[in-house]
């Protein structure tokens, strides 16, 4: 990677930013890998740990509020809190770390919980904690990355994602493999495999991030830059302010964003809630969570989970060349399209080996989904509201969840039959009207191109 030396604007004042090679990239971006790997226990574990508890199917999406409140709230002042904070250890560095610890307490506890309220509350904390050091972490990108960087940048985060939910998702058959019982459940019928891979979860999520804080300090702060954000009225009223103005100002360009992100992310709820319950049907014949066979569901979608992270981690290195010569646009849009093929596909396999090959969409879109729109976003906000944006922008992703988890409910047993594998069919239909939508997204001329890799 060829070193570079560009200029950017941050309150008006120009600053410089040295190119950064490819290993210093990864380090900087392995954080993320803790983070994903949480993210992957809660897609794979936590529909199966209602269901453990009791939970009934139709109101599944009810107990997955947890996520999208805490980032609908957290995110947007998060990320405005990070953009204004100045300590001794940098502006998103606090949030880095705090997050993590709670992230670990909260995957400690999960797997141990006695009751449906138990889990549903620990997973408000859980997903309280990613949301602090989820967009501080995005802002921390841009922050340290030249623009003619960020498809890399982004995309290589893309790829920690695909790696820890990869190992996420494997973590009970890894453990079946080593030695340990399929079968063996504790007094509320969780798995012991899943409870080992909760804790392992813990270790990773603040392990990670040590290590990107030792070696990606952020970029020092000049005595300009601090007197710029010192200056800023202070208080949780300026930072609320600060959200809404920004808001109001918001770029064409993530307005636009917006509808691409609403079926989206529409759908991705609808397949992480439903696809074991859809499994336990299609290859198992199985609806009932004390069964044998809905266990051996969950040790399935743990496998074909981790295949199209695993597909998620290598294409979002594959797709830095296509991202760069074709654009964002049209990268992402053929990745949609993918994987909601492969979703309409999945309820009329019978057989486990087959459902490996709609991963292959699934997990090309998923990296493309971590990755191109941040690069489509990065190149239309200005430098001092990073963190704001990047927390607003997250509220793209939370309110289609809300959304889904008000509305599906609603239709699941008049619409769909009371049948998961008819959700698992919605979600692909919402993936092509995502890729649709991305041709109404207008860029600057210059967004998604690199001049360096």
């Amino acid at each position: 990677m060829n070193q570079i030396n560009s200029q950017q604007s941050f309150g008006g004042v120009v600053k410089a930013k040295p190119g950064l090679s490819f290993w210093q990239i990864l380090n900087m971006n392995f954080g993320f890998f803790g983070i994903q790997f949480s993210f992957g226990l809660q897609q794979s574990s936590m529909s199966p740990i209602y269901a453990y508890l009791g939970a009934d199917e139709a109101s599944l999406p009810y107990l997955w509020l947890a996520g999208p409140v805490t980032g609908l709230i957290v995110q947007p002042l998060i990320g405005a809190m990070s953009d204004r904070t100045v300590t001794r250890w940098g502006r998103r560095t606090p949030y880095f770390l705090v997050g993590a610890l709670l992230c670990s307490l909260g995957l400690l506890l999960m797997p141990f919980s006695p009751t449906l309220w138990m889990a549903a509350s620990l997973l408000w904390i859980l997903d309280a904690a990613n949301n602090v050091t989820m967009e501080p972490y995005r802002a921390f990108v841009s922050d340290k990355l030249d623009k003619s960087q960020h498809s890399i940048g982004f995309l290589t985060q893309s790829a920690f994602t695909g790696l820890g939910q990869t190992l996420a998702y494997l973590t009970p058959s890894i453990l079946v493999l080593l030695g340990m019982s399929r079968d063996a459940v504790n007094d509320n019928h969780i798995p012991h495999i899943v409870i080992a891979a909760f804790l392992i979860g813990a270790v990773f999520s603040i392990a990670s991030i040590l290590w990107t804080l030792k070696t990606s300090p952020e970029i020092p702060l000049s005595q300009s830059e601090i007197k710029v954000l010192q200056n800023k009225p202070g208080g949780w009223r300026a930072t609320l302010t600060e959200v809404v103005l920004a808001m109001k100002e918001m770029p064409p360009t993530m307005r636009q964003l917006a509808l691409v992100k609403l079926f989206q992310w529409y759908a991705m709820f609808c397949y992480w809630q439903y696809i074991m319950l859809s499994l336990g049907r299609t290859i198992f014949g199985t609806s009932d969570p004390s069964s044998q066979g809905f266990r051996e569901a969950g040790l399935l979608n743990g496998q074909i989970g981790a295949f199209y992270n695993f597909i998620a981690f290598v294409a979002a290195f594959a797709l830095v060349p296509f991202t760069r010569h074709y654009g964002p646009k049209l990268t992402h849009a053929v990745c949609l399209t993918l994987a909601g093929l492969g979703m309409l596909s999945i309820p009329g396999i019978h057989t486990p080996a087959l459902l490996f090959i709609p991963m292959i969409g699934i997990g090309m879109a998923w990296a493309s989904i971590m990755g191109n729109p941040y690069v489509m976003l990065a190149g239309s906000i200005p430098a001092e509201r990073t963190g704001v944006y990047m927390g607003i922008f997250n509220m793209f992703i939370v309110i289609p969840m809300i959304i889904q988890i008000v509305t599906l409910p609603l239709y699941y047993q008049r619409w769909l039959g009371g049948n998961p594998e008819n959700v698992i069919r919605l979600a692909g239909v919402l993936l092509i009207c995502a890729a649709c939508s991305v041709g109404f997204v207008k860029l600057q001329a210059d967004a998604g191109k690199e001049t360096s890799a």
